[in-house]
C-alpha cells in the first residue's frame, strides 16, 4: 500500500502547486449557493451579461449543418477567419499581419498559455504589472518560467512605468506582459507611455505578450493602444492576444487568437497540433460571423457597461473606508477596501481583503474575487458586467455590511 508520502506524488509537482483560477471558483461557488435558493448577487465572472448576438448564432446553427465542419480542418484555424482576423486587426488597431502570423486557439486565456509555453525556458524571467489577471503568474509557472511582479499602484492609475520595469528586469528576464486595457484595475495606459515601454523592451531584446482582449471597451477618452503599432521597433517580438469573448458577448464559445513573427507561431501550431489538432470548427464560423459584421451590438454593450462603471464607482466612494479610482476600460472596478480592515463587521472582524470576500458571500450573499487574487491585497474585484438593478442592489448590501 502506498504511504502518505507517496501520494503528495500522485501528481506533477507543477500541477500540485498549481492554483486554481480564483475567479471561476468564487462564480462557481455563487451559482451553487444560487442554484440552492440563495438569493446571491455575483460580481465575480467576467463576461458580458448579455446573450451572443443573433446573426452570429445563426453562423453557427449554418455550420452545424455544413459536413465540412464535421472534420478536422487546419490546426491554425480556418483560412477564412484568420484572414478575417488580419482584416480585423488592421481595422481597430492599425496593425497590419498575414493569416501565416496568426494562430486561433481556444479562447484568449489558451492563447496566453500556448505563446508563454513557446517563448519561456525554464528560469526565464516575466514581468508581470500587479494588479493582474491570475491566469498570468500560473501559467509562466507552469510552463517553467519565474514570474516577477512590477507593483503598481492607484497612485499612479495602476500604470507600469519604465523605471518600475527597468528596477524588475536582469539578465533572466524575457517576456513583458502587457495588458490595456487592464483586468482587473481597468486602466489603459497612454498611447505615450505605451511607446515608450515598447522602445524600452525592444531596446533589451525582451518580449512583449500584449493581451488586448478588451480593446472595444474604453471609456470616456481612452483610447486602446497597441504596443506594437506606436513601436515599430517591437514588432518583430512581440505576441499579441485577442478574441471574441468580450467584444461580441462570446465567452462560452470558446475562440481567441495569437498574433506574431512567423517562427514563433509555426513553433506554436505545431504545439497546438499535438495538443488540440484543430479549434470546435462551429465556434470559428461563429467568430467569422463576429468579426465581418459590424460593431453596432458592441458599442451598445460598451454603453451600458459604461453606464454601470460610474454608477458602481459612485457607490463604491461612498462607503467609509472604500475607495475606487473611475475605471477607463474593462468592466470592473477595483476598490481598495483597506479602510474596512480591522474593523468588527456583521459580529467579526475583518482582517484581510480575502476574508472580507468570504464574509460577503456568507453574510449577504454578494460574491466578489479578493485582491489576493490578482497580487493586490486589501482590495476586491467587482465585474459591472451585470444587470443594473443586481448592480446598486448588490453595492446596497455590501454598504450596509460595512456599517457593522
Amino acid at each position: 500500500m502506498a504511504g502518505a508520502s507517496t501520494a503528495t506524488h500522485r501528481v506533477a509537482a507543477a500541477l500540485a502547486s498549481l492554483e486554481p483560477s480564483a475567479t471561476l471558483a468564487v462564480d462557481a461557488a455563487a451559482k451553487q449557493l444560487r442554484a440552492s435558493g440563495v438569493p446571491v448577487i455575483s460580481f465575480a465572472a467576467g463576461e458580458p451579461d448579455f446573450p451572443t448576438p443573433d446573426s452570429i448564432v445563426e453562423a453557427a446553427i449554418e455550420a452545424c449543418r455544413d459536413p465540412a465542419m464535421h472534420h478536422y480542418t487546419p490546426t491554425a484555424g480556418l483560412p477564412a477567419l484568420r484572414a478575417a482576423i488580419c482584416a480585423k486587426t488592421v481595422r481597430d488597431s492599425g496593425f497590419a499581419a498575414t493569416p501565416d502570423h496568426v494562430l486561433v486557439t481556444n479562447g484568449a486565456k489558451h492563447a496566453v498559455f500556448t505563446a508563454l509555453t513557446t517563448l519561456l525556458d525554464p528560469g526565464d524571467e516575466v514581468l508581470i504589472p500587479s494588479p493582474y489577471w491570475t491566469t498570468y503568474p500560473e501559467v509562466a509557472r507552469l510552463v517553467g518560467g519565474r514570474p516577477v511582479t512590477v507593483v503598481t499602484t492607484a497612485s499612479s492609475g495602476f500604470l507600469a512605468s519604465v523605471r518600475d520595469l527597468e528596477a524588475a528586469r536582469t539578465e533572466r528576464t524575457k517576456v513583458l506582459i502587457f495588458n490595456s486595457p487592464c483586468n482587473p484595475t481597468g486602466s489603459v495606459y497612454p498611447a505615450s507611455l505605451v511607446r515608450e515601454i515598447g522602445e524600452w523592451a525592444a531596446a533589451n531584446d525582451l518580449w512583449v505578450l500584449c493581451d488586448e482582449i478588451y480593446e472595444h471597451l474604453v471609456f470616456g477618452d481612452a483610447v486602446q493602444t497597441s504596443m506594437p503599432v506606436v513601436a515599430p521597433e517591437l514588432a518583430d517580438r512581440a505576441l499579441i492576444v485577442n478574441g471574441v469573448a468580450k467584444t461580441y458577448a462570446m465567452t462560452g464559445w470558446r475562440i481567441g487568437w495569437l498574433i506574431g513573427p512567423r517562427d514563433v507561431i509555426d513553433a506554436a501550431t505545431t504545439f497546438q497540433s499535438q495538443v488540440t489538432s484543430n479549434i470546435s470548427n462551429v465556434s470559428q464560423r461563429a467568430a467569422l460571423a463576429a468579426l465581418e459584421g459590424d460593431l453596432t451590438a458592441v458599442a451598445e454593450m460598451r454603453a451600458a457597461f459604461d453606464r454601470r462603471r460610474t454608477t458602481m464607482t459612485a457607490m463604491l466612494n461612498a462607503i467609509d473606508g472604500v475607495s475606487c479610482v473611475i475605471p477607463d476600460g474593462a468592466f470592473y472596478c477595483f476598490p481598495d477596501v483597506s479602510g474596512l480592515l480591522g474593523r468588527e463587521l456583521s459580529g467579526r472582524k475583518v482582517t484581510t481583503s480575502a476574508e472580507l470576500a468570504e464574509r460577503l458571500l456568507s453574510t449577504v450573499h454578494v460574491a466578489t474575487v479578493p485582491g489576493e487574487a490578482f497580487g493586490a491585497p486589501g482590495h476586491l474585484r467587482l465585474s459591472s458586467a451585470i444587470s443594473d438593478a443586481d448592480l446598486v442592489e448588490g453595492v446596497q448590501r455590501i454598504a450596509q455590511f460595512a456599517l457593522g
